[in-house]
């Protein structure tokens, strides 16, 4: 493993030339840009708002949902707020079982003062689709954020296109086009304006206007080892459309590069009128094999040829980007994507902005420092776990609220950590950390009440143990590592016991224990297991979370634990295959 400082890069790239352009970039630029899981990107350049960029993602089951996040530079993002964010809005997360299920791909755009973001809801139970447009004109606030128009989806990912006239589009996946009225969600009947390339795969639309023409740019080739992006245009928004000659006009396919699954692209420019594009990604090779943190966003630079089309830079680690001054000069209450988590649960403090649930959360089962148990977080176990069982995940046993809470894996290498003050009662009563991509597909250690190592099976003697526990039904790993087992010493209890996940690799996570306060307490590590299990599988289009969870595992117990100290910090990021960069 190589780990270098930014400067490096920033020496060794600062006079690149974009592939097809003759325009020297003097500006050092690293991918993701928005790292960690943050699929199918949308972004929009507002100038009325102080010269700034909003771009949205999806989310899936993951609430709050439709993250916003802004820049002045493309290179330092903040966290604004979630278009998603009250249980009010929408309801219906716990109908859905599958990994696939909830907020699709979005598209946000900006339109006479107000932004708008569009998606829609995806239920395979119901076997339903809903449109959902959310509406504000405070995208620095969660709440301003309304409760959305809901419309009949026929079709997936959304784009809104407002044309000179002031006429509404809605363009979706087939490239199918659609009129719509915002008051009262009802669409038009939809046609087909474009067949692209290969006439499978036709997704993520963007519709744009520019210098007499329509531009179609349309994600194809599914999203995995053959995504692309093409494009088309048209004189008219109905079309016929004229796909460009050089298609795909984006793909890392057929590469040995890092950088993997290009597509789903957005385009936009800056305060300048220099052009770029938003897209996902994979850090997965060309094997598709390891890509823990999932569809990442990363931006590239784009420039216009004289016949009109557009040219974009390819995606790399390292790229040579469109000057811009740097700024961290944010409004709101967000984190900035490389700032560590440092968090207390302080009294009468609230849950970071970052933090997540699966499915709508039980409100009640988190409480921010509890009467007697100041600058903790208790968790009130639930019912379900998080290792769902196969045949229970199939017949929808786990679809109750989880205990669980998380952060998003937002580097190659990082460090994690909680204390937690736990005294179980009652046997299979749990609470631990967890590397998580869904129910089927994740790395746990947690401190679990078991019979005793010394009592007889009929016997009523318990203890604490550690448990090493990796679940990986749903993935394409084929080493998943056996469960392990093991007591806490009785030094470390009744004190806060602190578990930690490192990622000291691009391929594994190692698990420890320790004992604060404590000579014998030193760090331990209990397990150890590929990133694979967190890789795809039944969860490709997601991407792993780090965090917390407590849980009677199916029984009756009911003791809390106690959470404090949650602390996270990236450590260093792959940006071409063993190298990386640190800050």
């Amino acid at each position: 493993m190589l780990a270098l400082p930014k400067a490096f890069f920033a020496g060794l790239f600062a006079s690149s030339i974009v592939q097809g352009s003759s325009v020297e970039q003097n500006r050092t630029m690293y991918n993701p840009a928005i790292p960690g899981w943050h699929s199918d990107p949308s972004c929009v350049f507002v100038a009325e708002r102080d010269n700034t960029t909003f771009c949205t993602s999806s989310t899936f089951l993951l609430t709050p949902g439709l993250p916003i996040h802004a820049s002045k530079d493309l290179t330092n993002w903040k966290l604004i707020s979630h278009a998603l964010s009250r249980e009010s809005q929408y309801p219906e997360f716990d109908q859905s079982l599958a990994q696939s299920d909830g907020i699709w791909a979005a598209t946000i755009r900006y339109h006479l003062g107000t932004f708008y973001i569009i998606t829609i809801y995806n239920n395979q139970i119901l076997s339903k689709q809903t449109g959902l447009i959310f509406r504000t004109t405070d995208p620095y606030n969660d709440s301003a954020w309304a409760d959305p128009i809901r419309y009949d989806a026929e079709f997936i990912d959304p784009d809104l296109f407002w044309d000179d006239d002031g006429t509404a589009y809605v363009a979706t996946a087939g490239t199918n086009l659609q009129t719509i009225d915002f008051e009262t969600g009802r669409l038009s009947k939809p046609r087909t304006i474009w067949n692209g390339t290969t006439g499978i795969f036709l997704e993520g639309p963007h519709i744009y206007r520019k210098d007499g023409y329509y531009y179609l740019l349309v994600a194809e080739g599914g999203s995995g080892l053959n995504h692309s992006v093409t494009i088309a245009r048209s004189t008219d928004i109905w079309g016929p459309y004229e796909g460009y000659e050089r298609n795909p006009i984006l793909t890392n396919r057929g590469t040995a590069e890092l950088f993997q699954n290009i597509g789903h692209a957005d385009l936009f420019h800056d305060k300048n009128g220099q052009w770029w594009a938003a897209a996902l990604a994979w850090r997965s090779g060309p094997e598709g094999q390891t890509y823990p943190m999932g569809r990442e966003t990363v931006v590239t630079p784009v420039t216009w040829e004289e016949n009109g089309w557009p040219v974009f830079a390819p995606v790399r680690g390292v790229e040579s980007g469109w000057s811009l001054p740097a700024s961290r000069d944010i409004p709101g209450d967000g984190k900035f994507i490389d700032e560590p988590d440092v968090v207390d649960f302080r009294p009468h403090s609230t849950i970071p902005q970052n933090f997540g649930y699966w499915r709508w959360p039980d409100r009640a089962a988190y409480t921010v420092s509890p009467l007697g148990h100041p600058n903790t977080l208790q968790l009130t176990p639930s019912f379900a776990n998080i290792t769902a069982g196969w045949a229970n995940y199939s017949a929808g046993y786990q679809i109750a609220n989880l205990t669980m809470i998380t952060r998003l894996q937002t580097a190659t290498l990082f460090q994690y950590s909680v204390d937690v003050s736990f005294a179980p009662t009652a046997r299979d009563e749990e609470a631990g950390v967890t590397v998580f991509l869904n129910q089927v597909q994740n790395i746990n250690l947690g401190i679990v009440m078991l019979p005793a190592s010394n009592s007889t099976t009929n016997s009523t003697s318990l203890a604490p143990h550690f448990r090493f526990l990796a679940s990986g039904l749903g993935s394409d790993e084929k080493h998943v590592p056996a469960p392990s087992v093991t007591p806490v010493p009785p030094s470390w209890l009744g004190r806060p016991i602190r578990l930690s996940i490192h990622a000291e690799n691009a391929t594994h996570y190692t698990f420890y224990a320790s004992a604060t306060g404590c000579q014998s307490g030193e760090p331990r590590a209990l397990g150890r297991a590929p990133a694979t299990i967190v890789s795809g599988g039944m969860g490709p289009f997601t991407g792993a979370l780090l965090g917390v969870y407590a849980t009677s595992n199916g029984g009756a117990g009911s003791t809390p634990a106690y959470v404090s100290r949650w602390r996270y910090q990236n450590v260093a990021q792959e940006v071409v295959r063993g190298e990386f960069i640190t800050e």
